[in-house]
């Protein structure tokens, strides 16, 4: 699973409906309205990395009330029971 995260500038008095399109689109798993630089950060999930121009530029950057987005790509996921066995390595 190929994992980015959307910072999305949006037009002011449009934050909830624009929020809410992007939800709705195909290989977006959240959405979150912030403080900040940005206003609303979107998790798109996809299986293919083609898939992405598919959702971020076919899809998300085209939704009404958007004006500007910067797209950044995970490479690995770490939760916080990752990090605590990290740092117990060798403890035993």
């Amino acid at each position: 699973m190929i994992t980015a995260f959307v910072l999305v500038h949006a037009a002011a008095d449009s934050i909830p409906e624009t929020a809410q399109a992007i939800a709705d689109l195909d290989g977006v798993a959240e959405v979150y309205s912030c403080a900040g630089n940005v206003d609303l950060i979107a998790v798109v999930k996809v299986r293919e990395h083609e898939h992405l121009a598919d959702v971020i530029a076919g899809g998300l950057s085209k939704v009404p009330g958007v004006r500007q987005t910067d797209t950044h790509i995970a490479f690995r996921s770490y939760s916080s029971r990752d990090v605590e066995e990290g740092f117990s390595v060798g403890q035993d």
